[in-house]
This record gives structure tokens, sequence and C-alpha cells, in this order.
């Protein structure tokens, strides 16, 4: 549950919490005898049986052939289908070393799917909480055009912490849900910059929409990284 320092439209600021929203699944799979289904990960092969390690071996598709007809050299039948428990993704070179200097590189691609520029990705640091507040924009955008013109990837319910918080949250969630609009907020000193939550995440908009139901309230922060934009011809058209 991550730290939000959140500012109101007179400039107050307190911190407070946001957490997941999550929906109960209320359906159940059980198993032939009724006991409860669950997930697991399972080893499904290892670098020593793939196939550029049997090409190593055999050299020829023939001889890979053979192999297979006369043993399993791409089965591990001691370790292949166990559990996998506690497991952290790696990266590893062409020599299936591991490496721990990573560049990662961004592909910029246009609407048409066209390649238009091949970048360092930037890692950018958290700002939603830092000592400056996440800005109380003003910018209303009413629910009906809001859900036109962009696509929410996330959504996250702002919480109070103590009395204090809930009385500053319940006035914010208060007058959004008069005004029926989302507010826009914006990090930094200008109060323009994408939210950002953890070190090289996705930057998002964040959009601040509140419901109230006497000393009941909701605060939602729903998060967007694309604008959905209308073709230059059909613009023109309308």
């Amino acid at each position: 549950m991550p730290n939000i320092n959140l500012s109101d439209k007179r400039n107050r600021d307190a911190v407070v919490k946001a957490e997941s929203v999550r929906v109960e699944d209320p359906i159940r799979y059980l198993g032939p005898k009724g006991g409860q289904t669950y997930t697991r990960r399972i080893l499904k092969s290892t670098v020593e049986h793939d196939n550029e390690t049997l090409v190593e071996t055999f050299k020829t598709p023939e001889a890979i052939a053979e192999a297979l007809i006369n043993d399993d050299p791409e089965v591990d039948i001691e370790r292949f289908g166990q559990f996998l428990w506690n497991t952290s993704k790696v990266y590893v070179n062409p020599d299936e070393e591991l490496v721990f200097r990573v560049q990662q590189t961004e592909l910029v691609r246009g609407p048409a799917g066209k390649l238009l520029e091949t970048r360092n990705r930037e890692r950018p640091e958290p700002n939603v909480d830092s000592a400056i507040p996440l800005r109380w924009t003003g910018k209303l955008i009413p629910k009906q055009d809001a859900i036109k013109r962009f696509l929410f990837a996330a959504k996250l319910q702002v919480v109070h912490i103590n009395g204090l918080t809930y009385d500053f949250l319940h006035g914010m969630a208060s007058e959004l849900a008069e005004a029926n609009s989302l507010l826009l907020l914006g990090a930094g000193e200008s109060g323009k910059e994408p939210l950002i939550f953890r070190r090289g995440s996705i930057p998002y908009r964040g959009f601040l929409e509140g419901r109230v139901d006497g000393d009941n309230y909701i605060l939602l922060l729903h998060l967007s990284n694309m604008e959905l934009k209308l073709p230059k011809k059909m613009e023109k058209k309308s």
C-alpha cells in the first residue's frame, strides 16, 4: 500500500494511503473430490535440455531426430514438472550467464505501428510520496467526457489513516461528487508531471473521483497512460 502526499484546492496537504481495488471472485473451482483448487508454478524445461543445447550437442536435425526416437534428451525426468517456490526474474546473455547491469531499450511506434524511435529507457524516480505533494490542478473533466477521452489502465482507492485525514479526504470526495467530475492530479513543482509510483514504473496521469453517502466516502484514483484521439482525417470530416 503506497503512501501518497496529496493536497486539496486550499493547498493543504496530508500523507494518506492508496490501496488496490479488488473485486472478489464469487466463483470457486473445485477438484474431482470437492477440494479447493489452487495455482502452482511448474518447471517446464531447463537450458540443458532446450533446442539450442540439442543443436549444439547433436549438430544436425537428422541426428536430433534419431536421438529423440532412441532416447529422451529433451527431458529431465528428475526435475521436469516439479513445483517452484519463491522464484525471481533474472536476465541472461547468449552464453546463458547471469547479467547484472541491463540497459533496456524503448521502441516508440506511431499509430500505424511504424517504428519512429529507438531510445534508452529512462528510469524516473517515484514522486507520489515526495516532499512536494500531488497538486490539485483544478481541472475538472465531466465523467462522461473522461471515459471517451482516456483509456484507464488501473485504479487505486485513497484511504485515510486517522481522524484528521478522514475529514481531509471526505471533504475532497464531497466536492468531486457534487461536481460529478474527475479531477486531474499533477506531480512536481509545476503540477504538470505524471505520477510515478515506483522507480522505473510506467508514468500515469491521475484522475481523482469522489463518491459520498452520508459519513461514508470513496475516493478513487484512476490511472491512465493513453489518450483516445480521432485520426486526423476523421477530425477534419467532423
